[in-house]
């Protein structure tokens, strides 16, 4: 643990405080800090995990990608950038779901190693959110901007996109896992 790493943890936190995750009202930040874990377990170096820690700042709250760089380096701003979706359009307004999505698995082809774990490491921990919540009784996919056939669609093209044809034993193994998890959800009764 660097003390970097620390400054990481408190910005995330003070940053995701008073966000929820979708229907558990789990705090946001366990998100965050999941995946950094699975980042970390898997072998990433600090830099990455420090944009796992931070990967939903930009998206979902008012820090911004300068402030990421000024805090934590070029390296770790530009992994959070790859991470992040464009959600409005240039007037303000919410892009439909699905073109935030088809855009964002078409940046994701050019997207680093690094970065592509990050978003690997993200949908596992949402996966094993959403078999949790399922397996619990909560009405998950009504907390979706999509159908339940539409993000399992998502789900299964991110993670092929993201590890390609990579040979990067860490992104197979978090790539392995998704696919796992993935395959639990689809069995349970929708």
């Amino acid at each position: 643990m660097s003390s970097r790493l620390e400054q990481a943890f408190r910005f995330a936190a003070v940053g995701h405080q008073g966000q929820f995750r979708r229907g558990s009202g789990v705090p946001y930040v366990e998100h965050v800090v999941a995946v950094a874990w699975i980042l970390d377990r898997a072998g990433f170096d600090e830099d990455v995990v420090i944009a796992g820690l931070l990967h939903d700042l930009v998206e979902d709250t008012s820090a911004t990608l300068p402030d990421v760089e000024q805090r934590f380096g070029r390296v770790v701003a530009e992994l959070v950038a790859h991470c992040s979706e464009v959600k409005t359009d240039d007037q303000g307004r919410k892009r439909p779901w699905i073109d935030r999505k088809s855009d964002h698995l078409a940046a994701l082809r050019e997207a680093p190693a690094g970065a592509r774990a990050i978003v690997l490491a993200d949908k596992l921990h949402n996966l094993i959110s959403i078999d949790i919540d399922l397996r619990e009784g909560r009405p998950v996919w009504n907390e979706f901007h999509a159908g339940r056939d539409e993000v399992l669609w998502y789900y299964h093209a991110i993670i092929a996109i993201c590890v390609g044809d990579s040979a990067d034993s860490r992104l197979q193994q978090v790539a392995a896992r998704c696919r796992e998890a993935l395959e639990e959800i689809e069995t349970l009764k929708r």
